[in-house]
């Protein structure tokens, strides 16, 4: 299978980092954009540029900085004395994979202007609307130890990622084996696949089959997250202010398809959806400012959500579909 072949590829670059690297897979398959939350020097950048490699695809990054303006991510207009006339200079954002590097250092328009082109899929420019290359993915990184001279993302722009990963330090063998790799001879990385075969299994996991008793699980934990005194978790109202969006449950089951694409199915089971819950719903939830002071994280709630709300039985794989 391509997708076995792709993170075959990444891995002989990249050491550990596993959950990552699959869960780059599932936004791109799913068509989602994924923020990352990290300390530097964790590989992130390294990791989406493998990607990029072993899908043949474009690559590019850009590293926000507070003076930052729109025009230097989706492009603006140039105008060329010797003609006359104004042409268009497309920014870094046509591209497969963007590498968004501290996305919190830039000001709100910068922001917003990324999180646009996110959405839609294109950027206006002047009176021209270009649509960005298919596939197309963002990974966006934050540094959680450092909040000077930073610009916190709003809620409903944090809302628009599919997935927020937490990365943490490679165990001793694994750094064993980066510090191995990094005083070698660096391997060099091929394509595997192409950006065409990529859409291809897009439109796969497209028909991979959801079980409705899937979407019904992943409605009622948004929905606890919102009321959990109505699921018998009265203690745990205070900590949160707002619960996640309904963009959590159809992201939660969009994902569980291309989780399941991955493996080698073309139905979903339980566990493609129990995995991906606490990446795809910590961002969306506000949680209280006595959450801050009793160090109550949105894992701690959403563990909490999960173990009251019951998994469905391994749904039907063929028999009952519609």
């Amino acid at each position: 299978m391509d997708t076995e072949q792709i993170l075959y590829e990444v891995k002989k670059t990249i050491v550990g980092q596993d959950a990552l690297l699959e869960r780059l897979l599932v936004a791109l398959l799913s068509r989602g954009h994924i923020l990352v939350e990290g300390v530097p020097g964790l590989a992130k950048t390294l990791a989406v540029k493998a990607l990029a490699g072993a899908i043949g695809g474009q690559f590019h990054r850009v590293q926000f900085t507070p003076d930052l303006v729109p025009a230097d991510i989706v492009g603006t207009r140039v105008y060329h004395q010797h003609s006359g006339e104004f042409q268009v200079s497309l920014g870094p954002v046509f591209t497969n994979l963007l590498l968004a590097d501290e996305i919190n250092r830039a000001p709100a328009k910068v922001q917003s202007a990324l999180l646009e082109v996110m959405q839609e899929q294109q950027v206006t420019i002047g009176r021209e609307t270009h649509r960005v290359p298919r596939p197309f993915l963002v990974m966006a990184t934050q540094n959680p130890i450092e909040s000077e001279g930073t610009y916190p993302l709003p809620e409903a722009q944090v809302d628009r990622f599919m997935m927020k990963v937490l990365v943490g330090y490679p165990s001793p063998t694994e750094e064993f084996v980066i510090v191995e790799r990094a005083i070698a001879a660096t391997a060099v990385g091929q394509a595997v696949s192409d950006p065409e075969k990529l859409v291809a299994m897009q439109d796969q996991v497209d028909r991979v089959y959801v079980d409705p008793a899937l979407i019904e699980y992943a409605v009622r934990l948004a929905n606890t997250t919102r009321d959990p005194a109505a699921a018998g978790l009265g203690d745990l109202a205070r900590y949160v202010s707002f619960g996640a969006s309904p963009r959590s449950s159809i992201n939660l089951i969009l994902a569980g398809r291309a989780l399941a694409f991955i493996r080698g199915r073309d139905y979903v089971v339980p566990a493609d959806v129990t995995e991906l819950v606490l990446d795809v719903f910590r961002h969306r939830l506000v949680l209280s400012y006595e959450a801050l002071s009793d160090d109550v994280t949105a894992d701690h709630v959403l563990t909490t959500v999960m173990s009251a709300v019951p998994v469905p039985e391994a749904p039907l794989q063929r028999a009952g579909r519609p």
